[in-house]
């Protein structure tokens, strides 16, 4: 049995003449879906497999499908004849135009062989001349298969070699997934033989010496590994000794390494090719020759050996000396390589003759951290999930490294200039802006394709959670006209779902529903909130406007759920200033040592924002049936009273009309007239975030502990939430809970919302719904109309489901907490952004109405 490599992501082309057996030689050693057949796609457009005159369109069409193969990576067959050169080398360009490795499997059988096969078969209508010009088209092509860009080519010579091979996968070298660290990714060291040493020790480090004290070697003690970004050599003062202590590492299993251009330069000069010595590799070279033979050749070996970049930690850590734009990661390919070592360049030359680099970081938007060198700069900056970590050491700099996955930089300071840079060193302290790159594109702009079509958001609390393409369109109309300046909008709240059907005759929700939800998750431990009848708000307050790109004197922004100011600038700085000074009164700002708070809140009277729907809608709804119902009772008591049969008409009348004054009644407590501020109130009940610090994983009775405290400090502009704590596992704590809530709801409240008093808190199956609102049969008039209890109207609003509206719930909770964490973690603008604008386009999510 022979076995045979091929290259886990790769395009194989089947060679052979016609009966060789290549169909049946694809099915014994691949995939349904991985071979792509000529003859299956000449059926499907013209329902003829033999139908040569549909060569042309079947092999578009195949093409077709393995370009979107390769686009995801798949390893892909083509079951072809792929004799002729022509047809081989469209092949080979598509391997090459989607960056994976082309590989030729050659089916080499007898020419007898192929005959006899083809003429056992009817479908095969041509003859043995066919057969004999296909196998002569192969037998000239065979040493040519290298030349013709193939990266391995595999010849099965005779029908026993067919029937023997056994194929195996093997990853791409670049693929070292399994590697999961830590690491210490290190950037240029160009000869900083010293500046490295010190480096190590600072992170670490034990460093090994040969009997010349020379250091050839550097384990860490907590089995950490150093990754070198490239450009060990050239201008400094010892890039033997750098060579020599970073090939000992790597050799020892201690360190990995990447090769940068510097390295790709000195392997052509150490190859005896013609290269121009400037940069520093006349240094370089010059420095080698005093080093032996041996030790050149085990330079040579090393650096030519070194793969373009490597993706680490199941894909989640990418280097590269230049970096890599998110559809290299893991490919192979000459332009692959060119990017891993020069970046992306316009091929001019600025001022002082450095390549003009384009700023590819600034459009990044892949999930794995890209770790990268060769553009110094003065301080290592995050762009989009990717940093340069070249700090200029031989240019009197900073050698710096990047612990992974803390993310921490640690660095130490060049000894000298040890050689003077062509351009000012740094720029404005990005990659993006230093010599040799074309000018940074400002972070805070968002692009607009970062938010169409179809979205996958990856959350932390929750997975992927998926956006629909329309759903996006609706949001981008709402976020593009009325919402707040997106990077003032860091937040946005889920919808609430309501509890499954009461079970108890008469009422639509009740608290044991809730706590039921609950407890089929597992979570024992709840709080119980009063729900606020007015307009759900998300305050950012801060005493930083520069931290969110607003104008000196700016304090923040108050907005709706859906990313809507409630008041104009004037009104709400007004608003923001009694709120400062009540954060200071009540030791916020020094105690968190922050420059802003975000709250979750509710913002009352429920007219601030609701008095057209209550004009319009509500109060006229109630205007006309207080006067018509009762005129018409009156009627018919007249008529009952004349002796005509109207008494169940007489009672359906007045049972509405006493449902209309109590729709009337229940809207009425909530349509308080607002002049300016006088009257409004906040009632916070999460402390979302603050500077460096979410808060979303602290217990409710936290949260709400500094509401109160705000509302010691202010209570005209505060209002309290009052509560009561759940446990499950105690019948009287349920009941004593349920009893709250019929207190509340029978003086005219609105209801409870039950959450998990953990706060941020997973399930025993997912995520744990963050609230469940049950509301009193009261306040549901204004919702569901003054005749919803109505037997027959009850029991059509009975029959509802509430899990899509759950679902949404978690999706929508999981988009926000990842907004949050994202913006304190300092993540770029877009990033947050797309978090928020999910929020915001899910709520175009058709739900039951009866909801």
């Amino acid at each position: 049995m022979t076995r045979l490599a091929l290259p886990d992501m790769s395009l194989v082309v089947l060679v052979g003449a016609s009966g060789s057996g290549k169909s049946t030689f694809a099915a014994r050693h691949f995939s349904r879906f991985e071979t792509l057949s000529s003859d299956f796609f000449r059926g499907l457009v013209s329902n003829d497999e033999n139908d040569q005159a549909a060569t042309a369109a079947a092999f578009e069409a195949l093409r077709f499908v393995a370009a979107k193969r390769l686009d995801a990576g798949l390893l892909t067959v083509i079951d072809a004849t792929n004799v002729q050169p022509d047809a081989r080398r469209s092949f080979v360009a598509l391997a090459r135009e989607h960056d994976v490795l082309p590989v030729a499997v050659v089916l080499d059988v007898p020419m007898s062989v192929c005959v006899e096969r083809n003429a056992g078969r009817s479908d095969r209508t041509f003859g043995a001349s066919v057969v004999k010009r296909q196998h002569d088209q192969l037998r000239r092509s065979l040493r040519h298969l290298g030349k013709e860009g193939f990266r391995r080519v595999h010849v099965l010579s005779g029908l026993e070699a067919v029937e023997e091979v056994e194929f195996y996968r093997e990853p791409l070298l670049n693929d070292r997934r399994e590697e999961t660290g830590p690491f210490d990714a290190i950037g240029d060291v160009h000869g900083c033989r010293s500046e490295l040493e010190s480096l190590l020790v600072k992170l670490g480090y034990v460093i090994a010496r040969d009997d010349l004290g020379r250091p050839v070697d550097a384990a860490h003690p907590e089995g950490r590994r150093a990754v070198f970004l490239g450009d060990l050599v050239d201008r400094g003062p010892d890039a033997p000794g750098v060579l020599r202590l970073a090939m000992g590492m790597v050799a020892a299993g201690h360190a990995l390494a990447v090769p940068g251009n510097h390295e790709a330069k000195l392997v052509r000069a150490l190859e005896g090719k013609k290269v121009q010595t400037s940069h520093g590799l006349a240094e370089t070279l010059a420095q080698l020759a005093g080093e032996s033979d041996e030790f050149r050749a085990q330079v040579l070996a090393f650096c030519r050996d070194l793969v373009s970049h490597l993706v680490l930690d199941g894909g989640r850590l990418v280097v590269a000396h230049a970096g890599l734009i998110e559809k290299y990661h893991g490919r192979a390919s000459g332009r692959v390589r060119a990017f891993s070592l020069f970046g992306d360049t316009t091929g001019e030359t600025d001022e002082f003759g450095l390549p003009v680099r384009l700023p590819w970081a600034e459009d990044y938007r892949g999930s794995a951290t890209v770790l990268y060198g060769h553009v110094p700069t003065l301080e290592t900056e995050w762009v989009n999930g990717t940093m340069c970590l070249d700090t200029g050491c031989v240019f009197g700099g900073k050698l710096s490294a990047l612990r992974y996955p803390e993310k921490e930089v640690v660095d130490v300071p060049a000894e000298r200039v040890w050689y003077e840079p062509a351009a000012p060193l740094g720029g404005a302290g990005s990659a993006s802006t230093a010599p040799g790159s074309t000018s940074r594109r400002d972070p805070s702009l968002l692009r607009i394709d970062d938010v169409l079509g179809k979205q996958v958001v990856e959350t932390r609390a929750f997975g992927k959670v998926g956006i629909r393409e329309d759903n996006a369109a609706g949001a981008l109309e709402v976020m593009s006209r009325y919402a707040t300046d997106p990077r003032r909008l860091v937040y946005l709240p889920p919808t609430m779902s309501p509890p499954s059907v009461a079970s108890r005759p008469g009422l639509l929700e009740h608290p044991a529903e809730a706590f039921a939800a609950y407890r089929k998750e597992g979570v024992d431990r709840l709080i119980c909130e009063e729900k606020h009848m007015g307009s759900r708000a998300v305050v950012l307050l801060t005493r930083d406007a520069e931290r969110f790109g607003a104008p000196t004197g700016w304090r923040g922004t108050i907005h709706t759920r859906t990313g809507r100011p409630f008041f104009d600038d004037a009104t709400t700085d007004t608003f923001l200033a009694r709120l400062d000074r009540a954060a200071a009164d009540a030791g916020l700002w020094d105690e968190l040592d922050t420059s802003w708070l975000l709250f979750d809140a509710e913002l009352l009277p429920w007219s601030l924002k609701a008095g057209p729907l209550i004009r319009e809608q509500y109060a006229s709804v109630a205007a006309a049936a207080t006067s018509a119902l009762p005129a018409a009772a009156g009627i018919l008591r007249t008529a009952a009273d004349r002796g005509v049969d109207v008494a169940d008409l007489l009672d359906r009348t007045t049972r509405r009309s006493a449902n209309a004054e109590a729709y009337r009644d229940a809207y009425r407590r909530y349509g308080a007239p607002v002049s300016g501020l006088n009257g409004v109130q906040l009632a916070p009940f999460q402390l979302l975030a603050s500077e460096g610090a979410s808060h979303l994983g602290q217990e409710h009775l936290w949260h709400l502990a500094i509401a109160d405290r705000l509302a010691d400090a202010d209570e005209t502009l505060i209002r309290r939430t009052r509560r009561i704590e759940v446990d499950l596992a105690a019948a009287d704590s349920e009941a004593a809970a349920t009893a709250w809530w019929e207190e509340l709801t029978a003086a005219g409240g609105e209801g409870m919302v039950v959450k998990p008093s953990a706060g941020l808190l997973r399930g025993t199956r997912s995520l744990a719904q963050p609230g469940i609102k049950v509301r009193g049969a009261e306040y549901l008039r204004i919702i569901y109309g003054p005749d919803y209890l109505d037997p027959s109207q009850l029991e059509r609003l009975r029959d509802r489901d509430v899990g899509h509206k759950r679902s949404m719930a978690l999706r929508e909770y999981a988009l926000g907490v990842e907004a949050v964490e994202r913006f304190v973690a300092g993540e770029p603008l877009w990033r947050v952004h797309q978090a928020v604008f999910g929020v915001l386009a899910m709520e175009s999510e058709p739900v039951d109405p009866r909801l």
